[in-house]
């Protein structure tokens, strides 16, 4: 697949994104779906590199970057079905095999909080309770809000009020950066929309190795008979009839 001949006008231009393969179903039939499901061929596009974060086992998370990797890989959020005669049954019956991908932008791990002045009141008044002979003498202690949030950080326990304030600073930036992480997990919820079940009638693409040979994709209707090419990463045309489909309101 080329991101050039495609381009995502409707999607933005971020360069990474996280696809992770959850846990399957069972047993080593299913642990074997791992490998195709998680190959570089399959997640990489022209100029995009691979890279493993987690690699339980039965389970992997991989990172790929590079021009839209987002927007392409979007096709490939859902549940995976393999169909085939399983090398591990001595009595070489058909097998179903279930594989679960979640595909997310990378938004980063920091949270850089900046504080505009104007948006803060900081009030100052007399300390309370013990705490030597600055307490209930001197407005030493800091109260400090950000208005547009609401959140507030109070700091009496130190000797100044430079000092309280500068503690009181560090809290409030504390408490912003967790609301805005609990912001930017939400938001991933959005993203990732539902997430089904692992198990029949949930899949979005089928694999179909025996009796015949056969891809699917359940909700583009495409499909192909080079099972093989696909899971060795020929997802061009079904990522390119997944984005006509969803750009089509389905």
């Amino acid at each position: 697949m080329a991101a050039t001949a495609h381009r995502l006008a409707p999607f933005p231009s971020a360069n990474t994104e996280r696809a992770s393969e959850s846990p399957f179903s069972d047993g080593l039939e299913e642990r074997e779906f791992v490998p195709p499901m998680m190959g570089p061929g399959r997640w990489t596009t022209a100029g995009a590199s691979f890279r493993f974060r987690h690699l339980p086992p039965g389970s992997a998370t991989i990172e790929v970057r590079g021009p839209y990797a987002y927007g392409w890989l979007q096709s490939e959020h859902g549940v995976h079905r393999l169909v085939r005669q399983s090398p591990f049954d001595a009595a070489h019956r058909r097998h179903t095999s279930f594989a679960s991908v979640d595909v997310i932008p990378d938004l980063g791990d920091e949270v850089d909080v900046e504080l505009d002045p104007d948006e803060l009141r900081v009030d100052t008044f007399r300390a309370q309770g013990a705490g030597g002979q600055h307490v209930n003498t001197t407005d030493s202690a800091v109260r400090i809000t950000h208005v547009p949030t609401g959140l507030v950080a109070t700091c009496q326990s130190e000797r100044s009020q430079m000092q309280n304030r500068n503690v009181a600073m560090k809290l409030l930036k504390s408490r912003l950066a967790e609301l805005r992480r609990r912001e930017r997990e939400a938001e991933l919820s959005d993203i990732r929309g539902v997430q089904r079940a692992i198990d029949f009638g949930s899949q979005i693409r089928s694999y179909v190795q025996h009796p015949y040979q056969m891809v699917k994709d359940h909700r583009t209707d495409s499909e192909t008979s080079s099972v093989d090419k696909v899971l060795d990463g020929d997802l061009g045309d079904f990522m390119a009839a997944y984005l006509k489909w969803r750009g089509a309101g389905r």
